[in-house]
């Protein structure tokens, strides 16, 4: 099982960074929370920290870890470790994906997410 990380990244307003995968890759025009794969020997807040500066070119502070999702796209599982966190320095940019929004609630049921995001969108919404 591969152990991958994912960052749900509020901003002051309360809304949440959704980030669409692009074209041509895996799950390619899907919505999903960015993150990555948990390096051998890395605990999944630090893989988090590391993955969002690559990806979106911030640095976060990690917070509460919400219910780990295990998924099967049919490539074998994968665990996915959710964390809220916060932007301690910098703008998100999106070099890793084809576009990436700031949501509200409502704004969230509206995108296509990535099958393993669900549940994790699901717990949010319970605890907000």
């Amino acid at each position: 099982m591969i152990d991958v990380v994912a960052g749900l990244i509020l901003d002051d307003a309360g809304r949440l960074l959704a980030c669409k995968r692009p074209e041509g890759k895996h799950l390619g025009g899907k919505w999903e929370f960015p993150g990555g794969k948990v390096e051998p020997g890395e605990n999944p807040s630090d893989a988090l920290v590391r993955e969002l500066e690559e990806e979106l070119g911030i640095r976060v502070e990690t917070g509460v870890a919400l219910t780990p999702v295990v998924w099967d796209y049919g490539r074998g599982p994968i665990r996915l470790h959710p964390f809220l966190c916060h932007i301690r320095s910098g703008t998100p940019h999106p070099h890793e994906h084809s576009e990436i929004r700031w949501c509200g609630k409502d704004e969230l049921r509206d995108l296509d997410w990535a099958e393993a995001d669900v549940p994790i969108l699901a717990e949010w919404r319970e605890i907000e």
